[in-house]
């Protein structure tokens, strides 16, 4: 099959045509329709997430189901199915307990330990997954635990898009927090989690909802999303806007971009009592600077969010029912669908911020 390999940090994926294994026990191979581009993808390419190559990038993906491993029971050959990074045991404490997304399952490998690679190259040698689906590729070998089934009228394009990039942050304002009507909203980035967090806002009831860009182009998809007011970071004190808009800071604000100053201005941004919700993903091993007295002396709290808190099989099928019901904007969405052979100028669009949500899409 082929698929996009990183053969190195800092270069372009390789178009390459490596081989897949078949599906083992507990086991799905799909065939990938779509796959949305992550930043979390770029991060990788930059080494801001760790991840040794050579491996296939790709986490956004929905496709079709050809091949069942034993023991497989809720998809079957043929179903349409979302599949998403959250893999989980089943059995640990945070799944009883009712947060399946912390599960660490998606770290231990192939199902009952089996040691045969997924992926290798035409010489043999193993290519790694990244979080057991490497959507870069025209199939998926992945885990039962890792893909949901849905209806088979969603189109897989934007099904895909739930995958990752909305269900982070349409989950953080339905999931993480708990929003109340009326409430003052900040999304900072628009790009598909910031606007997905938007679209949370406006489905919990939220008053003001504010987004905030540096790239003004933005700002029309973000009031389609739900936005009431836009803020250009790029002209003027964004802080100061805020301030002014909502009357001493917001009740919520969401940082979906994962840069140490938005956050810091995430925090600045949030009024007494209020919550910055932590949504973007930091390189690993950095740190942001927080005044302690934002935190003791206005009772601010500051909160990660991952995935959107999401309960994918539960979750998801319900994004695709909000879709196609009229209350989850995707089609708006999406910037480009491309071929996988324009890959790194897709990721190049997404360095230079020119780009909501770019999906891959294969024959």
């Amino acid at each position: 099959m082929k698929a996009a390999v990183m053969r190195a940090n800092n270069a372009p994926l390789e178009i390459e045509d490596i081989h897949i294994d078949d599906p083992g026990p507990g086991e799905v191979l799909v065939k990938t329709v779509a796959s949305g581009i992550c930043h979390s993808d770029l991060h990788v390419i930059e080494g801001g997430l760790p991840m040794p190559p050579p491996c296939v990038l790709g986490h956004e993906p929905a496709g079709i189901v050809e091949k069942v491993g034993p023991g497989v029971t809720s998809v079957a050959e043929g179903d349409h199915v979302i599949a998403c990074l959250s893999r989980y045991c089943g059995t640990c404490q945070f799944c009883t307990g009712g947060r399946p997304y912390l599960c660490t399952a998606g770290f231990t490998g192939r199902p009952g330990g089996n040691p045969k690679p997924a992926l290798t190259d035409k010489d043999g040698n193993p290519i790694m997954q990244f979080t057991s689906l490497s959507s870069f590729a025209e199939q998926m070998l992945t885990t039962e635990m890792s893909v949901v089934k849905i209806r088979d009228d969603m189109p897989l394009d934007r099904a895909s898009l739930i995958g990752c990039g909305v269900t982070t942050g349409i989950g953080a304002a339905l999931h993480t927090v708990d929003i109340r009507a009326g409430d003052a909203v900040v999304v900072i980035g628009c790009g598909g989690v910031g606007l997905s967090a938007i679209q949370g806002a406006r489905i919990t009831g939220a008053g003001r909802i504010i987004a905030v860009d540096a790239q003004p182009w933005k700002f029309d998809l973000a009031r389609d999303c739900g936005a009431t007011d836009c803020i250009d970071a790029s002209d003027g004190n964004a802080v100061q806007a805020v301030m002014d808009l909502t009357g001493g800071g917001a009740d919520y604000v969401f940082e979906c971009i994962g840069l140490k100053p938005t956050i810091e201005q995430g925090v600045q941004m949030t009024g007494r009592g209020g919550t910055t919700v932590l949504v973007g993903v930091l390189p690993v091993g950095q740190t942001v600077e927080i005044a302690a007295a934002d935190l003791t002396l206005s009772e601010k709290k500051i909160t990660g969010s991952l995935m959107g808190s999401n309960r994918f099989q539960y979750d998801m099928p319900r994004y695709v029912d909000f879709y196609l019901d009229g209350r989850l904007r995707l089609d708006e969405m999406i910037s480009s669908r491309i071929a996988l052979e324009e890959i790194n100028d897709a990721f190049d669009a997404m360095r230079k911020g020119e780009a909501a949500r770019q999906v891959i899409m294969f024959d």
